[in-house]
């Protein structure tokens, strides 16, 4: 990165993640959702400046967990895409690409989606889709 202090960027990273991470925590917390982890992916503008690059706080990016089921030690019961990943590793040694997924394993993960997304955001799913907002 020519030009750039690595150390400084870095820091910089690390602060905006942390900050994102704590008000998102929070807001699952409120809900009664732990989240155990995110993905964040950052660049730099042609400017230099920090930029959110993709996604973030989805059940593709994140991992959720139902507070009140938490128990530390083992899996948890988890809200996102883990269901589909557990289906595949109990299959795994199969040929590449891997197993077709029956429908049921597909559909699997939809309630558990559109129930943390009331959850978190306090707003209908439905309504959500329709008008693409999010009122409280």
């Amino acid at each position: 990165m020519p030009g750039r202090d690595a150390a400084r960027l870095a820091d910089e990273v690390r602060a905006v993640a942390m900050r994102i991470y704590a008000h998102a925590s929070a807001v699952c917390a409120r809900a009664g959702i732990v989240l155990a982890d995110t993905k964040l992916e950052m660049g730099l503008a042609r400017d230099g400046a920090l930029v959110l690059a993709d996604e973030i706080l989805t059940p593709d990016s994140s991992r959720f967990w139902d507070a009140s089921a938490y128990a530390p030690g083992g899996p948890q019961p988890s809200f996102d895409k883990q269901y589909v990943r557990d289906w595949l590793d109990d299959r795994r040694g199969t040929d590449r690409p891997g197993p077709a997924l029956p429908d049921d394993v597909v559909a699997g993960p939809g309630p558990a989606y559109v129930e943390r997304f009331e959850r978190i955001t306090g707003a209908s799913f439905a309504r959500y889709l329709e008008e693409d907002v999010i009122a409280r």
